[in-house]
């Protein structure tokens, strides 16, 4: 027999709290929340922040990569050399609006939650 466990009440901003360009650290893992479709529909990708500029010519650009290979030692170094895999994303500093830490995705997904339980509500 299962235990159930409770859930803390907590008050979810009417906003998004994405991370600003300013705060990423890099080795630190994000989250990517985006949406399919009219705030109802979210994907999410757990990412790590592996730095900024890593090109020649670069300017105000962000480097993240996919959880998995970073946690297995997968260098970016490595994946620009065809050498192993990793699925890399950039993203601009003024476009951070799909990047969340943990506690601030968690509210996205409860936000979104909340939208999906009011649109199936009849009328």
């Amino acid at each position: 027999m299962s235990q159930l466990i409770h859930f803390e009440e907590r008050e979810i901003k009417p906003y998004a709290e994405p991370v600003s360009a300013t705060e990423l650290r890099v080795g630190e893992v994000y989250f990517f929340v985006n949406y399919v479709d009219h705030l109802l529909t979210p994907m999410m990708e757990t990412v790590v922040f592996i730095g900024r500029d890593l090109e020649e010519g670069d300017v105000g650009l962000l480097y993240f990569q996919d959880v998995r290979s970073y946690r297995q030692g997968v260098s970016y170094e490595s994946t620009t050399k065809g050498n192993s895999k990793a699925t890399l994303y950039a993203a601009l500093e003024n476009q951070t609006s799909h990047i969340f830490e943990y506690e601030h995705a968690l509210d996205e997904l409860l936000g979104c939650w909340l939208r999906r339980r009011k649109a199936s509500q009849p009328e």
